[in-house]
């Protein structure tokens, strides 16, 4: 019994530190570190700042969503860096958001592919780095077979939906962009070759002249991306500008 009550006991401050901070210790995260945020230094991890939600065990690997919310007062975020350690490209993008965002409420859904920590590094108005992320369980996102035939990838490319709601005084926007967003490490699912990598790798929302969000990704945003983000009303109609890997240009105002 004793034994017991001392192992429990020992075990408490491991718990708490789980829930403080629900990343794991990563090999893979050291390793990047450097290259990413261009320093040594561990951000910290603070709720008080912005917090990062994603299922522990995604129900599909090529569909994970990833929600990014601050609680009102928060410092407002410039910039965020989304992580995913364990991708052939742990970055899977980069956004910058305007001044209407704040406080953030943004969420877009990721490929995952292999057991790993999903993390976002946020930099605010003063320069400060803070980190938020979680464990996710899932495999072979990036290697998942694409929705749609081929035939049906052209021919919907590009094709976007915005559907626009109130809640508690702010705009809440949903964006669809309809686009394979191949990884290269995808099969024809009929020739069975590796399908070449083809994404949308830069985004720019606007309302009226005031930017509203851009995107710079890489090849782990998911297939049809969607975004989810919370504005302040403003003037004007919400316009997006897409371009994908290949050249491809995509305009539209709603």
């Amino acid at each position: 019994m004793r034994l017991a009550l001392i192992l429990t006991l020992l075990a408490a401050p491991a718990l708490a530190a789980e829930v403080e901070n629900p990343m794991l210790p990563s090999p893979l995260w050291d390793d990047l570190r450097s290259s990413i945020i261009g320093t040594e230094e561990e951000p910290p991890v603070d709720p008080a700042v912005f917090d990062l939600d994603a299922p522990k065990r995604a129900d599909n690997p090529a569909l994970v969503p990833v929600h990014v919310t601050q609680p009102p007062g928060a410092p407002a975020i410039t910039a965020l860096t989304l992580v995913v350690d364990g991708n052939p490209a742990p970055v899977a993008a980069e956004f910058t958001f305007g001044k209407a965002l704040m406080p953030l409420d943004f969420e877009v859904r990721v490929r995952v592919d292999n057991y790993s920590d999903l993390r976002a590094i946020a930099t605010l108005e003063d320069g400060r780095k803070v980190m938020a992320g979680r464990y996710v369980k899932a495999s072979g996102g990036c290697a998942a077979p694409a929705g749609k035939s081929m035939d049906q990838v052209r021919a919907t490319m590009g094709q976007m939906r915005y559907r626009q709601t109130e809640e508690a005084g702010r705009q809440i926007g949903t964006l669809m962009i309809r686009h394979p967003n191949f990884s290269g490490l995808q099969r024809d699912q009929v020739t069975l070759l590796t399908i070449p990598a083809e994404f949308i790798q830069t985004l720019e929302v606007k309302q009226g002249d005031a930017a509203l969000f851009t995107m710079d990704a890489g090849i782990s945003i998911s297939e049809d991306p969607v975004f989810r983000f919370a504005y302040a009303p403003g003037q004007g109609p919400v316009t997006v500008h897409a371009q994908d890997t290949d050249g491809r240009v995509w305009d539209q105002s709603f």
